[in-house]
């Protein structure tokens, strides 16, 4: 599709999708991931009219089936709407996800009193809940990229990524104490053809990490370097990175003999931001 608009697909991806199921998360965790960390949205709706009116607003998850829920007094239900959520990873990546459905009352609103309550902190009359009963989602990985349509079941069963809560800080962490191994990730790990003038980690889950590569001659990538093996916490993806850089460092120098295969997929990236 031109003009900007996002290009959906379901069947180009189903192969893809298998094959990077164990290096990366499916789209629809990626999905419950970032309605878990992101707190505003846009919600869509349609005026009497007929006309799309989209407004900021707060919304929290259902823990159960990521269903997003808000808190207003209004007297119409029953209404086809969408959610536009985004989180923008340090400037590099903006992952999104927009899901359908219809704005409704819960059947059990005393129960998602609580949920609001755990993420803001306030008292809210049940009475003012709604949710959207989730219809589909599409995922983006970034603006103006290809989205994928995810079922609501796969949405529903779906479970967001173990290392959410301290992913950022942890990022964080590496890209200013760690430079010199992540310039050494690109010279080990992947398979390239050029000198990698900067790089920097976008974001860590439970598979792996995603990079971003700077070269004069070549322009800028993202790279996947995933995980030997799935990590669960904090600790568990620190000791990986750790023991990833020992590796690297050895095989740099020629102590060790190369165990792995390199990664060989880079994506050209149009941002001029690094």
């Amino acid at each position: 599709m031109r003009n900007g608009a996002p290009k959906c697909s379901v069947s180009s991806t189903q192969l893809e999708l298998k094959s990077e199921s164990k290096t990366k998360p499916y789209p629809a965790e990626v999905s419950r991931t970032i309605m878990e960390l992101a707190r505003v949205g846009t919600l869509c709706t349609l005026t009497q009219e007929g006309w799309p009116l989209g407004t900021g607003v707060r919304f929290a998850v259902d823990p159960e089936h990521g269903t997003p829920l808000f808190c207003f007094n209004s007297t119409n239900t029953n209404i086809p709407s969408s959610l536009h959520v985004q989180f923008e990873q340090f400037g590099l990546r903006t992952p999104q996800c927009t899901i359908q459905g219809t704005l409704t009352k819960p059947p059990d609103p005393k129960r998602l009193v609580s949920v609001w309550r755990k993420r803001f902190g306030e008292e809210v009359d049940q009475d003012f809940i709604y949710i959207i009963a989730v219809d589909r989602v599409l995922q983006l990985e970034d603006i103006q990229e290809d989205g994928v349509w995810v079922t609501s079941s796969d949405y529903k069963n779906a479970q967001p990524d173990s290392l959410r809560d301290f992913a950022h800080n942890l990022v964080t962490e590496i890209n200013t104490n760690n430079m010199e191994d992540i310039t050494r990730f690109c010279n080990v790990y992947v398979d390239l053809d050029f000198l990698v003038s900067e790089a920097k980690i976008i974001w860590v889950d439970r598979l792996g990490f995603d990079m971003r590569l700077a070269s004069p001659q070549k322009g800028l990538f993202d790279v996947r370097i995933p995980f030997p093996r799935e990590v669960t916490d904090e600790k568990g993806a620190k000791s990986t990175f750790n023991c990833m850089s020992q590796l690297a460092w050895e095989v740099e120098r020629n102590f060790h003999q190369p165990d792995f295969t390199k990664v060989k997929q880079l994506k050209p990236v149009k941002s001029c931001f690094l």
